[in-house]
């Protein structure tokens, strides 16, 4: 397992000054200041969930509703939905949405690639999803699938920015080897990019990471800053799954997301079926003491790691806590494979070795 840990890449992270709270516009707030210009005459469809809000907290399906000169003609939804209350990895239909009365396309059921029948009528596609800058969250795959639709049927597509709440200088983790690109491992980026999704979108298109490239367009933010983390922006976060229902949730993700994969069956969880998603892991058959006490033998800088224990489904459960008190320098995609490490020493368990069987 020491092994496992000195191989896993990791770029320094380094921001000594810390970032004032700062007012940050959002694509969708550009988009509308500038007078809906970019999408001016056009009948558009919108991939969105409720993390697609203006810095007021506005829906961006209501924005472009109203927005003179738009026709928002459809709506499509990632998973977990448009609404976003579906669970994790579940298949959602095509419906229609009360409230507004348009066409749902699910880009998480029967495709996950927009057909030629749901762009059809569209002159652009417009993305306005919340992300977590970790390569596993499926919402990156669904923009560069709709991308790559897009770039076949002649439309364009759309891409109003924002922030990654880990920042734009984390680069950390593992590129993807291509007998495991998946769709939650779909681009040749590292686990954590330090990319917005426009940036991301860019790259795609520039780097020939789809069939065709598509006609893009990306609003930017103003007020942005690579050193940001999403405390720093001056945003509210709106839940963009259930399992990340705060702005620090994409801290947590990245810090034990892969660890929750490797550790599935062995009865170990990282939270995500407590109101602690992604933020413990504990185990019925794991020391407390002893896997607090590994994990802060590592002396890693930034996040703690108290003794925890909880009650859950009537079967007491044990192990820690994470607390990320500094976002900037934690390393969190490491946390991963020190998780493993740990677990070892407190347990005797390689949940590593268990997993590749």
């Amino acid at each position: 397992m020491h092994a496992l840990i000195r191989f896993v890449f990791l770029s320094a992270v380094l921001a000594p000054v810390a970032v004032a709270s700062a007012q940050v516009q959002l694509g969708s707030d550009v988009l509308a200041a500038g007078g809906f210009t970019e999408l001016q005459g056009k009948r558009v469809g919108l991939i969105t969930n409720p993390s697609g809000v203006n810095r007021s907290g506005e829906s961006t399906i209501d924005l472009l509703r109203r927005a003179p000169g738009v026709k928002l003609v459809a709506l499509f939804g990632p998973e977990h939905g448009v609404y976003g209350d579906v669970k994790a990895g579940e298949l959602i239909g095509e419906r229609t949405d009360k409230r507004t009365g348009l066409p749902v396309h699910s880009l998480y059921g029967a495709t996950r690639k927009p057909t030629p029948a749901m762009l059809r009528g569209l002159d652009a596609l417009v993305y306005d999803l919340q992300d977590t800058g970790v390569r596993s969250y499926t919402f990156i795959s669904t923009m560069g699938l709709a991308m790559e639709a897009c770039a076949e049927a002649g439309v364009e597509f759309c891409v109003l920015d924002r922030p990654n709440p880990l920042g734009g200088e984390r680069v950390e983790g593992p590129m993807v080897e291509d007998k495991f690109r998946s769709f939650v491992g779909q681009w040749n980026i590292p686990y954590a990019y330090g990319m917005t999704c426009g940036e991301l979108a860019q790259m795609i298109n520039g780097e020939g990471w789809i069939r065709k490239p598509c006609r893009l367009t990306v609003i930017p933010m103003n007020g942005w800053r690579r050193s940001m983390v999403w405390r720093d922006t001056g945003l509210r976060w709106t839940p963009t799954s259930p399992n990340v229902p705060r702005g620090d949730s994409p801290l947590y993700y990245a810090a034990t997301g892969l660890f929750g994969e490797l550790a599935g069956g062995s009865g170990a969880s990282v939270g995500t079926k407590l109101k602690r998603p992604f933020e413990c892991v504990i185990a019925p058959w794991l020391d407390a003491a002893r896997m607090s006490a590994a994990m802060k033998s590592f002396g890693l800088g930034g996040v703690g790691f108290p003794t925890f224990s909880v009650t859950h489904e009537g079967q007491r459960l044990h192990g820690v806590l994470l607390k990320v008190n500094d976002p900037v320098h934690a390393p969190l995609v490491a946390i991963n494979f020190y998780l493993l490490d740990g677990l070892e020493q407190a347990s005797g368990r390689d949940l590593f070795a268990e997993a590749v069987k």
